[in-house]
């Protein structure tokens, strides 16, 4: 989820603008809808997410903004807080249209007469598919999303995502792999491979092949391709195949993101989520023994229904004693709909204190991380003319001198600042 809504040009410009809220995969669907959009001008497209209340917020305040700014301009309102909920997004003023998630990504749906069409969101419950977009720009971007799968057909307790993005779909490998081939012939060094729930790629697919043999096929057919990263995955869903890549496969980026939510078993069992604390563990201390320098992350909720000061210090003790450096924390937000908006509610204050709390172990094991790193030599993907990401994620800026975006420099560690890393040219 964004922290803060996207910037908006004041002035009118010719054709889209894009607002994208929310998690990689809106990022990549709003690069096929400004393909679609193309030859429309003076539209202002405003991509929601419904994780959590603050992103509707932000998205609601964004297109307050944009017609008061713009009151010419013609705003279109998708994504899953649309598809959850579009009386609502189609009731404030100066929305145009609302979209689905399946109807935005349809070219038919960006023609000139749809716009005055009314609005268009299907039955996302009905979805048996998920068609190929092939994108080939990332506006701004040095390293490109591969969607290879949609929805999910988990149901956690706390989670709204399902109903605004339907059941568990797969892209097929051979679609797959001729969209990252046409992302390295653009000139893209790095493909991050996204979806709702991306472990459960291929249970729908003939012979129900699993994440870990797709990333090896694609890395085998499209050797050209320096580095392949994951987003968030399920801890317990990490096959065979994903594990002998990060042993075995430079090309595969030491960096695992795991969809954790608590360090609590309590908590988990009430989240119903497929692991426990033993799992995360188990996962933590094996990425650990086979790349000792993994950048390793997680999503963790603070404050979940029923969490007292106890379950809560299971949670920190966990993260105190795991030294995640890369933590993207929310304070649990209620949807209405799901079992959690049910429970015992931990007071909003609370939630907020925890969040915060949480991070702060988080900043002190990201400093620690980044120390372990200094005197390294390390690949980065430089994303401006001073800044970038090493193979592990690290956020990585130069002492001194500039290189160029989009080239993978090999820079050593220096000094940790509060951005991340401080590292000069080899």
């Amino acid at each position: 989820m964004t922290d803060t809504p996207p910037e908006l040009p004041v002035a009118p410009t010719q054709g889209v603008d894009i607002l994208t809220f929310g998690c990689r995969l809106n990022t990549y669907e709003s690069e096929v809808m400004r393909g679609h959009a193309a030859t429309l001008e003076d539209v202002i497209i405003v991509n929601t997410c419904a994780v959590t209340n603050e992103a509707e917020r932000q998205a609601r305040q964004a297109i307050r903004r944009a017609h008061r700014e713009r009151p010419g301009a013609r705003i279109v309102v998708t994504g899953c807080a649309a598809q959850i909920n579009p009386d609502r997004w189609a009731a404030i003023p100066g929305v145009t249209r609302v979209l689905g998630n399946e109807d935005k990504l349809k070219a038919e749906s960006w023609s000139l007469p749809a716009l005055s069409a009314g609005n268009a969101v299907s039955d996302i419950m009905a979805a048996k598919e998920t068609a190929a977009h092939l994108v080939t720009e990332f506006a701004g971007r040095t390293r490109a999303f591969v969607q290879v799968q949609q929805g999910c057909d988990h149901r956690c307790t706390f989670c709204i995502i399902p109903y605004g993005r339907g059941p568990s779909r797969s892209v097929p490998v051979g679609v797959v792999v001729e969209q990252v081939r046409a992302l390295v012939a653009a000139g893209y060094r790095e493909v991050v491979l996204t979806g709702v729930d991306i472990t459960s790629w291929g249970d729908d697919l003939p012979g129900t092949p699993q994440l870990g043999q797709l990333c090896r096929r694609l890395l085998a057919l499209v050797p050209e391709l320096e580095r392949l990263r994951l987003s968030s995955v399920d801890p317990v869903e990490i096959d065979d195949d994903i594990w002998r890549l990060l042993e075995n496969e430079p090309r595969f980026m030491p960096y695992l993101h795991l969809s954790l939510q608590a360090g609590s078993d309590m908590i988990l069992k009430r989240m119903k989520r497929r692991h426990l604390v033993a799992d995360a563990a188990s996962v933590i201390e094996r990425a650990r023994s086979i790349r000792p320098e993994i950048g390793l992350g997680a999503d963790l909720i603070a404050g979940f229904p029923t969490e007292d000061d106890a379950l809560f210090e299971e949670t920190l003790s966990f993260l105190e004693q795991a030294a995640l450096p890369y933590l993207h924390v929310f304070p649990y937000s209620a949807r209405p709909g799901t079992p959690a908006a049910k429970m015992p509610a931990v007071p909003v204050v609370e939630r907020k204190a925890r969040a915060a709390r949480v991070r702060a172990v988080g900043e002190q094991s990201a400093r620690t991380y980044f120390n372990s790193l200094l005197g390294r030599e390390l690949r980065v993907l430089m994303e401006t003319a001073n800044s970038g990401h090493s193979e592990e994620f690290a956020p990585v800026r130069l002492a001194q001198g500039q290189s160029e975006m989009g080239r993978i420099e090999v820079l050593r560690a220096v000094a940790v600042d509060a951005g991340g890393l401080v590292a000069e040219i080899v």
